[in-house]
């Protein structure tokens, strides 16, 4: 069923039962790798707020989280430069820490953290992320923990918007043709 979102058409693309299956499946790597080590799962705003808290949850390790707010933009186009908008309130040495984001795209954000979380000293940095679009990536960037990759086409829901709305869906929706 098509959707409207601020008069933008969009297109069933992954199902609720689907993202829910993905994030169960997600939890138990990260239970498997991260048993007894108490990570600190960092969400990325305003995005990964729903992710995070699904992640967390499925994973069941004794755990920290706290959420950073990061953006790239200057209005409409990339200002080249990673600004923080709300950052960490927490000693990451030592830390195995999991970096939780919605989508990677181009990899500038993820990039550029991941270089300044590791001059911190933490045990280990990951990153897990519901998205992944490989051919739009531009940054030598890895994900640890993938939930879909998906080809370059917009979409919003289960967290992820068009203009602040669309958050609140379930599933995930792609910009129709």
């Amino acid at each position: 069923m098509m959707i409207t979102v601020n008069n933008l058409q969009f297109k069933p693309f992954i199902a609720a039962s689907e993202i829910q299956e993905r994030v169960n499946a997600l939890g138990a790597e990260l239970r498997q790798r991260y048993e007894g080590k108490r990570p600190l799962f960092i969400g990325i705003l305003n995005g990964a707020f729903i992710f995070t808290a699904d992640l967390v949850r499925s994973a069941g390790l004794e755990c920290e989280v706290t959420f950073m707010r990061l953006s790239s933009y200057a209005g409409l186009q990339s200002s080249g430069q990673v600004i923080t908008n709300m950052g960490l309130d927490i000693d990451i040495k030592d830390r195995h820490v999991i970096l939780v984001e919605d989508i990677i795209d181009s990899g500038r954000t993820l990039y550029e953290l991941t270089k300044k979380m590791r001059e911190q000293g933490p045990a280990s940095v990951a990153i897990a992320t519901l998205l992944l679009k490989p051919d739009a990536l531009q940054f030598p960037l890895e994900a640890d923990f993938i939930g879909f990759s998906i080809p370059s086409k917009f979409v919003i829901g289960y967290g992820l918007d068009y203009n602040q709305a669309g958050r609140e869906l379930p599933e995930i929706f792609q910009l129709a043709e």
